[in-house]
């Protein structure tokens, strides 16, 4: 085998600085090669191919058959000239005939060029492709880019890949400037034609949830278990929360002291409002909670199969019960998954106030 220190050095420098392994661009070189030699050769493909980085060698070989009298020279060597390569040659028997790097000429340069540049291009969208799959459904740290001024999605950076957080993704009326650091949360993976698009998002439900995770120990260790949450990022999340352990306060531990926990979360979210509430078995007691911060009478069952009940409520907590634009009822049906009728306890409607209780 010939000696070519420069490319495996050049191999190595891709590796260092793309982060692409050395072995697969060997094995793209090898199948540049075999094309190569495929077109060169009449079709013939049986090409043995050694490539030692350690011992910076390169090495390649077309494999003949040998016979008597050749009829197609790409596949097939005459005896006397096997013989000259390997003594113990042998008609029938195939044979590596060395092959000189210059032999393959302009085409197969070009070809093996042209496969490395395609396989940096594979290698590339296989480490973002990795990126993105250990961090799916996670929260990740990344650091904004820019920001499209007309559209005003950002384009940031996670570790070595690059996503787009798409206005509509954004909390609120949030401004994300070049350079600052945001958390977002990868709500998944799409394969396209340019290669892996991760999915990220800021105003997924599932963000709040990885967020108290993160600062609540007693959820990370799982003593305390988020059963639901409905959330209208940048205004306000209902999150329901339980704990096996009679002895623990799973909101308080949300809360943490002097709202210090929960307080962390709503700056991170931009002043986005939190209630926290105790998930029940019992609907009755489950609904009732998950209309706070309003006050409930009594809750009454209406169709158990279907998830449907009656709330009452006083009088005076009838407009927090349903909320703007119906929205304290509305995501009160969502953590709960039952259909929320609101009522004023004496059973009578005021003039401006309209049933918006919504599914």
């Amino acid at each position: 085998m010939a000696s070519n220190k420069e490319l495996f050095l050049a191999l190595q420098l891709l590796e260092k600085e793309k982060g692409i392994p050395v072995e697969y661009m060997i094995s793209q070189i090898k199948r540049a090669i075999v094309s190569a030699c495929k077109n060169l050769y009449g079709g013939n493909e049986n090409v043995d191919i050694k490539m030692d980085p350690e011992k910076n060698a390169f090495g390649v070989k077309l494999i003949k058959t040998v016979v008597e009298e050749v009829e197609d020279e790409n596949f097939e060597i005459a005896l006397e000239d096997a013989k000259l390569i390997s003594k113990r040659a042998a008609v029938g028997k195939e044979l590596g005939i060395p092959l000189e790097p210059k032999k393959f000429g302009r085409i197969a340069v070009q070809t093996a060029r042209s496969v490395i540049r395609q396989g940096i291009r594979d290698g590339e969208k296989g480490q973002m492709l990795v990126e993105f799959q250990s961090k799916q459904q996670e929260i990740a740290t990344a650091t904004v880019e820019r920001v499209d001024p007309v559209t005003g999605n950002a384009t940031i950076r996670f570790g070595k890949a690059e996503a787009v957080l798409p206005k509509s993704e954004q909390i609120g009326d949030e401004v994300l400037r070049e350079g600052d650091s945001v958390k977002i949360y990868v709500a998944g993976v799409k394969e396209g034609d340019r290669g892996p698009r991760a999915i990220i998002s800021r105003t997924h439900p599932e963000f709040v949830k990885r967020l108290f995770e993160k600062e609540v120990p007693e959820i990370f260790d799982g003593i305390v278990e988020i059963k639901s949450v409905s959330r209208e990022a940048g205004s306000r999340t209902k999150m329901a929360v339980y704990s096996e352990d009679a002895e623990v306060d799973a909101v308080g531990a949300c809360i943490g002291t002097k709202g210090a926990r929960v307080g962390a979360i709503v700056d991170e979210l931009g002043g986005e409002k939190i209630d926290i509430v105790l998930y029940n078995d019992d609907p009755v007691q489950y609904v009732s909670a998950a209309l706070s911060p309003a006050s409930v009478v009594g809750v009454e069952i209406l169709d158990m199969e279907a998830k449907s009940c009656k709330a009452t409520v006083p009088d005076s907590q009838l407009s927090l019960a349903i909320g703007n634009k119906g929205q304290n009822v509305r995501l009160a049906a969502k953590l709960t998954g039952w259909k929320i009728d609101i009522r004023p306890e004496s059973g009578f409607w005021g003039e401006d106030t309209q049933d918006e209780s919504e599914e």
